[in-house]
This record gives structure tokens, C-alpha cells and sequence, in this order.
């Protein structure tokens, strides 16, 4: 067995629509209603360009196979971050500009890596990466 990548992440939240709106306008992501039987109000999930399904969003009250206790907008434990590798540092900076969303860069010249930092509606940390852009 190995690990080929990272599939998706899931949010827990009292804010679906909100989650999902910002996703949608900040990354560019698709939004698209989750699989039967979960209803457009239980679950949304978020498509990249390439038809991947990279964040699963679910409502409070959305049914769970592994459940456990959660609480919305709160530390996420142990995960301190979520990172995407990206593209185009300048057309996210004027996006997140234009949205009136605060963030944070870092260069690491080193490796050729800029990266910017955000927090979704949840207060869930973003890393933004962009190499040799």
C-alpha cells in the first residue's frame, strides 16, 4: 500500500452556504450538491478544475458514518492547517483584494515558494502555495 495524494477534507458546520460560497469565490472551486441520499441542505462539495472532489462540506445535522463530537468555528485540534498548491499568486491576491479577505504571504526564496494564508468561515487556516509563481 502507499499513499498517492491527499483525497479531500471534510468541515463540520452550522454555516454550509456561507463555507460553500467562499470556497467557491476565494479558490475558484465548483460547488456542487453531494450524493444521494444526502440532500443540497445535509452536504456540498467543492470541484476543482479536474472533477475532484477536494472539500466535502456537511451541515449539523447531516448523517455520519464515523461520528464524533464536533464543534463549528472551533480549533481544529491536532490539524493546524490545510495547504493547496496553486497557481497564480497575483490573481489570488487581487481576488482576496477585491473580497475585502485579510491574509498573511511568506517567501521562502530557497525553494522558489510563496505562499499566502487565510481562514475560511470556520476558522479553519488555508496555506496557498504557489511555486516558481
Amino acid at each position: 500500500m502507499k499513499v498517492n495524494a491527499l483525497d479531500h477534507y471534510n468541515i463540520i458546520t452550522d454555516r454550509l452556504d456561507e463555507t460553500a460560497r467562499f470556497y467557491a469565490a476565494v479558490l475558484g472551486l465548483e460547488r456542487r450538491d453531494g450524493p444521494p441520499p444526502f440532500t443540497p441542505q445535509q452536504i456540498q462539495w467543492m470541484f476543482d478544475d479536474q472533477g475532484r472532489a477536494l472539500i466535502h462540506i456537511n451541515s449539523l445535522d447531516c448523517p455520519r458514518f464515523f461520528d464524533r463530537e464536533v464543534e463549528p468555528g472551533a480549533v481544529t485540534g491536532a490539524i493546524h492547517h490545510v495547504a493547496f498548491t496553486c497557481e497564480n499568486h497575483a490573481g489570488l491576491l487581487e481576488r482576496l483584494g477585491a473580497l475585502g479577505i485579510a491574509f498573511e504571504t511568506n517567501h521562502l526564496a530557497a525553494i522558489g515558494l510563496r505562499q499566502v494564508f487565510i481562514v475560511d468561515p470556520n476558522n479553519i487556516v488555508l496555506e496557498l502555495n504557489f511555486f516558481g509563481d
